[in-house]
């Protein structure tokens, strides 16, 4: 007889981290420049880009409050996947603990960043 396939949650979690990786090959740089060496030390980018005027407007604008949420939720995701998966590389089997921990913490993080940016208002 033959055994019903068992279904996974797995693709999701692979959806996740493959938009993160992607997300963070394509700003993940330049997000780093701009926010951590451009504007503080003025080097290509004018401080004022991260004046609180200019962020405020970011987080209260419909797409800006989207891309916060993408970027931020996503670089968590692509990290809890990884570090699940490097768990395994490095001999420690994860069981349910680590699954909890590894994609619990990018789920608290995605609800903490929506409801903050639900917060700020538009």
């Amino acid at each position: 007889m033959n055994k019903p396939l068992k279904r996974s949650n797995e693709p999701v979690f692979w959806l996740l981290f493959g938009a993160g990786g992607m997300l963070s090959a394509l700003f993940g740089a330049a997000l780093v420049f701009i926010t951590g060496i451009g504007a503080p030390l003025g080097v290509g980018v004018s401080p004022a880009v991260l004046s609180y005027a200019n962020v405020h407007a970011l987080a209260t604008n419909f797409i800006g409050k989207g891309f916060l949420l993408a970027v931020i939720a996503l670089f968590f995701w692509h990290a809890g996947h990884r570090i699940f998966h490097s768990l395994h590389d490095i001999g420690i089997h994860a069981g349910t603990g680590a699954k909890l921990i590894c994609y619990g913490l990018p789920l608290l993080a995605t609800l903490v960043t929506a409801y903050s940016l639900l917060r700020i208002g538009f």
